[in-house]
């Protein structure tokens, strides 16, 4: 009873999103990818929210319902958490149908009523947990602007596919609807990524670190001021002009690949260089993504723990390994939904580990796999340790970390490492967390 009222919702809300696309005509970019949606996505409405009126999917709207509450309004914070999966089941029922009402009478009168104020362009996240995800999505609305950011040898979502080319061909579909006159944005340095280029009929701009990118990030660096992690710098290289681009307060190559995907999008929205790069000046990462706080015992933290692949495993500890530190420690959690790759991707991430950190807290079973990687790759048995649960692990890491530490906080977001973040950070600095939809 409950699935099938689920389900009459989302039609209804799916309905509403299709016919208020239609009403307005915004122009919409869509964004998939195993790794690093959301920053793009961000990134891509920083860009062009300096020169038109943008709307972003808030957190991660990226199922049907998500995705249709993006395409018709901006919705609060709070009202979103309601029907996040932060909100525990069968909680708070009275306040979600209130919601779930104003949304549809909202749109309603949205579509009756024509909302001068509404967006010019939209900027969507298309999430592909499973087979047929991504169509049924496209279902509520296609883009004209497509951008997939990288999948990887071992993507997340995994276990549910047969192997990494089957979650590449259904990320895919989001180049296969575009019209001739469409863009799809594709990430150069990703080699399954850019085999699904062949099957575009519409242009095709790629973007990454390698030569041969068309839009390309150049003389890379994680930024430090007086010892204290202060962002990324880099050139973004187009059609023989290049530009500096500076973001304070976000870190790694990922950051920039995100960066770069958005210039990608604003050249073809037709900005120049000079102002893209002072839009995305003001970007800054959403919550718990390579987010810079202060730690107690005037540490720094690099909270990254809203959730983990073997791909974003690695992107950060190379980063971590790039900022200054008097000692470096990563808490890492299990990486979930990457199936029967599990036990050799822990692996992969432990001896990484152990030549990029000095110390490294696992949790969850999972991650025990990374302790003894680690451990196998030299690094001593008493600079690891392992915990069952984020609960576990919290007063330990707080007991164990010292002035000048950098601590980086990363795992899948069902392992809970925010947990972790809240008891090891400075009160001060306490931002309400990012929540995903169900």
């Amino acid at each position: 009873m409950k699935h099938a009222m689920n389900d009459m919702l989302a039609r209804i809300i799916g309905t509403l999103a299709r016919l208020t696309v239609a009403r307005y005509r915004p122009a919409v970019v869509g964004v998939t990818g195993s790794v690093g949606k959301t920053s793009t996505k961000l990134a891509v409405a920083a860009v062009l929210g300096s020169a038109y009126r943008v709307r972003a999917a808030s957190g991660n709207l990226n199922n049907e319902l998500g995705l249709s509450l993006a395409v018709l309004g901006d919705w609060s914070p709070e009202e979103l958490r309601l029907v996040s999966r932060d909100q525990p089941k069968g909680t708070a029922r009275g306040r979600k149908l209130l919601f779930w009402v104003k949304v549809i009478f909202a749109s309603l009168a949205r579509l009756a009523v024509k909302d001068k104020r509404y967006p010019d362009v939209l900027v969507l996240e298309y999430g592909a947990d499973r087979p047929g995800d991504i169509r049924r999505l496209l279902r509520i609305v296609r883009p004209k602007v497509s951008v997939i950011t990288a999948v990887g040898s071992v993507p997340v979502h995994l276990e549910y596919y047969s192997g990494p080319e089957e979650v590449a061909r259904e990320k895919g579909r989001l180049i296969d609807v575009l019209p001739a006159n469409g863009f799809a944005v594709l990430n150069f340095d990703d080699e399954t990524v850019m085999r699904l280029a062949t099957k575009a009929r519409a242009r095709v701009l790629t973007y990454g670190f390698e030569k041969g990118a068309e839009v390309q990030a150049a003389r890379f660096t994680n930024r430090a001021v007086r010892g204290r992690p202060a962002g990324i710098g880099f050139k973004i290289e187009h059609a023989g002009s290049s530009v500096p681009v500076t973001i304070p307060e976000v870190f790694g190559r990922a950051q920039a690949y995100a960066a770069s995907a958005a210039a990608s999008v604003g050249l073809i929205f037709g900005m120049n260089l000079v102002r893209i790069s002072e839009a995305l000046g003001k970007y800054r990462s959403a919550d718990s993504r390579m987010q810079l706080l202060s730690g107690v015992k005037h540490a720094y933290l690099i909270d990254d723990s809203y959730n983990a692949s073997p791909l974003s495993m690695a992107e950060a500890l190379d980063t971590v390994m790039d900022l200054p530190a008097k000692r470096r420690i990563a808490v890492l959690g299990d990486m979930l939904e990457i199936g029967k790759y599990a036990p050799e991707a822990h692996e992969a991430v432990g001896r990484l580990a152990a030549k990029s950190v000095d110390a490294i807290f696992t949790v969850g079973p999972r991650a025990k796999f990374i302790a003894s990687a680690a451990r196998g790759a030299g690094l001593g048995s008493a600079a690891i340790f392992s915990f069952d649960t984020a609960d576990e692990a919290a007063k330990p890491l707080q007991d164990f970390m010292k002035e000048g530490d950098l601590v980086l906080i990363k795992g899948s977001h069902s392992m809970e490492l925010d947990k972790v973040v809240r008891e090891v950070r400075e009160v001060r600095d306490m931002t309400p967390s990012s929540s995903s939809l169900v």
